[in-house]
Parts: C-alpha cells; structure tokens; sequence
C-alpha cells in the first residue's frame, strides 16, 4: 500500500512543477500536498515535521508573490477592472492554444479588456504590457520556489 502512497506522492509533485508555469494547476499548493503525503507515509520519519513547515511556508511565499506581482504590475500600470478580467479571460483562452498562447493571450486579454473601459490604444498596450510582465515575473519566482521546495524535500530524503 506504501507504494501506491508514494506513486500519488510523486505525481502530486511532477503534476505540481508542471502546474508552476500552467495557470490552470494549482502547482505549488500540489507540490506541497505530494510531500505532505511522502511525509506521512513513513510517519514523518523519512522526512521530519520541520522539513514540512520549511516547505509550507515557501508554499505560503510563493502563493503571496504570484498575487502580489501579479496585482501591482496591472495596477501599477493603471488597470481597469476590465483589464484585469481580460487578463483573466486571456490566461483561460490562452491554456487552449499551446505555448505561444500561454505566453501572449494574458497581454492580449489585459490589452483588449483595457481597451474597451477606456478606449485607449496607448494606454492599453501599457496594461496589456505591464499585466504580461508581472505574470511572467509571478511564473519565474513560483518556478524557483518551487525548485527550491523540490531540493529541501530531496536533501530530506537523502539525509
């Protein structure tokens, strides 16, 4: 039966690196729950209670700096709520249509959604911008995070 706790534990994490650059997973919250899980299988022998608080609060760390880059990049750009919504609405249409949609529909979305609130080219192309750059600064620091959860929960195993 541990076997199979430790073949779930193990996709939770591979699903929730994946998920880090996917917006549609919860990626790091995954990651977390797949070493909670390794953790509990050995009673926390393998991997110790302090390890899982180390790795709970860079979970914390990583959840907070995604809304708050994403947050005041569009704010900090002057975005409407209608921008913001784009953004959002970019980010779905964005996971149907392959990398190069990921990357683009979030600008895109931001950009038209700002566009219609105040019918500014100008300053829709800045939102679109500025929401587009906080998202991939969110992306790359929830990467590293979770790299980093990765390597305590590894450095666990091995010590």
């Amino acid at each position: 039966m541990n076997t199979v706790f430790w073949i779930i534990a193990v996709l939770l994490i591979l699903i929730g690196v994946a998920g880090t650059v996917l917006p549609a997973l919860p990626g790091v919250p995954l990651i977390f729950i797949g070493m909670l899980l390794a953790a509990w299988i050995n009673e926390f022998q393998l991997i110790s209670m302090l390890t899982i608080v180390v790795i709970a609060i860079l979970t914390v760390l990583a959840i907070v700096v995604d809304y708050i880059a994403s947050a005041l990049s569009a704010k900090r750009a002057g975005a409407s709520r209608q921008g913001i919504i784009g953004a959002a609405i970019g980010t779905l249409v964005g996971l149907f249509t392959g990398i190069w949609g990921l990357l683009f529909m979030p600008l895109a979305g931001a950009a038209i959604g700002e566009l219609v609130a105040h019918k500014d080219m100008i300053r829709a192309g800045k939102v679109g911008i500025a929401t587009w750059f906080g998202l991939i600064i969110a992306s790359v620091v929830k990467l590293a995070v979770a790299f980093m959860m990765v390597g305590v929960f590894i450095a666990a195993l091995l010590i």
